[in-house]
């Protein structure tokens, strides 16, 4: 099939290149040139695994193109994928500026019936403006074409979001008639061979599946953290508890570990949209704020355990930070609890020595240059004379150093885990002062 993918952000250059390796044809559009240039060779913005390879493999099997002229894109294809950006408006409402331009772009350039694809987040009601700025530039041009717009989240978890669109759990279709149902469904046939669903259902539905399911998750991040907190005052151990009801069926263990919050582009933008919808229809939706407000505790609570221990003074003292993505497996710095975290102990006169196998370029561009923060070359050069370390990120990397080299580079073994990597125990053994997460703190 022919395929339009308006957006190559994380998004769309995803969409795109798992369509064009299923066979199809894929035109993925974006107004910046010197991006497109670079797509066109191979070379991807962002870190996300497979995906450079995927892009390259389909770039020479032709399957795969790049441009910006969008009059090629619409013209040629039968689907439409708008998949640009919804960025947080001040008032924490999605931003539908780009979402709508791109639709009154497909309204110029309409030359018969297509399938306009909503895949960005988008909040309840977009598909009716989307279809109403198509049908004002069709006015424009004096011209009548049939379309259909369709609601189509993404589900895509970023370090494992080719799996996540080639083997999904399940494909949200919202539409409002048989035909784009059945579109859609030939479209994702060859995705859902094992027999994982297609569900379908009525635009508006789809629209907020998106964000209840980003909520969900949310919630239970926040959830256990709260216990986490909790078993920090009455001495109890959190992984203990995470085992105890995370064994539950009903309940599961995913998204059940206590850290430092969520970050990154979709859950904190996404939890303030819905909570905005939802007080825009006059609702007052508490579970969702009171998430979001214990996920901003949570690096509070982070800052003040490492400002205790040195008695609130961090003049002419070290800190190594361990990990600066939001989350594993991606350079993505959106939302990222280090930089609450580094930002808040550099103003207490803390220096800083970080470390990221993949995020630092992102990282050095939004704290800027500073004589307060020194990117290291490796996670053990980080710890290199340091008075304590920091570990905000659960990279694989981090989960089995060598502790005896870690207690020589560093001038004192204090370690302020974030993610809890390791076991109190053994780190007592070691003799470690280590604080975590709603469990015991341990004293060398």
């Amino acid at each position: 099939m022919r395929i339009a993918v308006i957006g190559t952000g994380y998004v769309g250059l995803v969409t795109g290149a798992c369509f064009a390796e299923m066979g199809n044809d894929v035109i993925c559009v974006d107004i910046d040139q010197t991006k497109i240039d670079l797509l066109q060779q191979g070379q991807i913005p962002i870190y996300e695994p497979g995906l450079e390879e995927m892009v390259r493999r389909n770039c020479q099997e032709q399957r795969l193109y790049f441009t910006t002229d969008m009059l090629q894109a619409v013209e040629k294809s039968l689907f439409c994928f708008i998949a640009v950006g919804t960025p947080q408006d001040k008032d924490g409402s999605a931003d539908l500026c780009f979402v709508l331009e791109v639709a009154r772009d497909i309204g110029r350039y309409l030359n018969g019936y297509k399938v306009i694809v909503e895949k960005s987040t988008v909040p309840v009601g977009t598909a009716l403006k989307v279809q109403q700025a198509i049908k004002e530039e069709l006015s424009k041009r004096g011209v009548e074409h049939e379309f259909d717009v369709v609601s189509n989240p993404e589900f895509l978890k970023e370090g494992t979001a080719i799996d996540d669109f080639m083997k999904p759990d399940r494909i949200v279709v919202g539409c409002d008639n048989v035909r784009t149902a059945e579109l859609m469904k030939e479209l994702y046939g060859p995705f859902v061979r094992t027999h994982h669903p297609i569900i379908l259902m009525d635009v508006v539905s789809a629209e907020l599946t998106k964000y209840a399911a980003n909520a969900f998750l949310a919630t239970k991040i926040s959830f256990i953290n709260e216990i986490a907190n909790i078993c920090q005052k009455v001495g109890a151990n959190v992984t203990d508890i995470r085992r105890g009801i995370g064994s539950d069926q009903r309940i599961g263990n995913q998204f059940l570990f206590p850290g430092l919050g969520y970050g990154g582009s979709c859950f904190p933008k996404d939890m303030q949209a819905l909570i905005k919808t939802a007080q825009n229809h006059n609702y007052q939706p508490r579970i969702l704020e009171a998430v979001e407000a214990v996920n901003q505790d949570q690096r509070r609570i982070f800052i003040e355990q490492v400002l205790d221990y040195f008695q609130r003074d961090l003049k002419g003292k070290t800190l190594a930070c361990w990990g600066l993505s939001f989350k594993p497996l991606t350079d993505d710095m959106r939302e990222a609890p280090s930089l609450t975290v580094i930002s808040r102990l550099i103003e207490h006169q803390a220096h800083i020595q970080a470390y990221d196998p993949k995020a630092m370029p992102f990282a050095k561009q939004i704290l800027g240059e500073n004589q307060a923060i020194f990117f290291a070359e490796s996670a053990y050069q980080a710890l290199e004379g340091v008075d304590g370390l920091m570990i905000v990120t659960e990279w694989m990397m981090f989960r089995e150093p060598d502790f005896e080299r870690m207690r020589g580079l560093m001038r004192a073994p204090v370690i302020f885990d974030g993610r809890n990597l390791y076991d109190p125990d053994k780190m007592r053994k070691k003799g470690f002062t280590y604080f975590s997460v709603g469990r015991e703190k341990v004293f060398s």
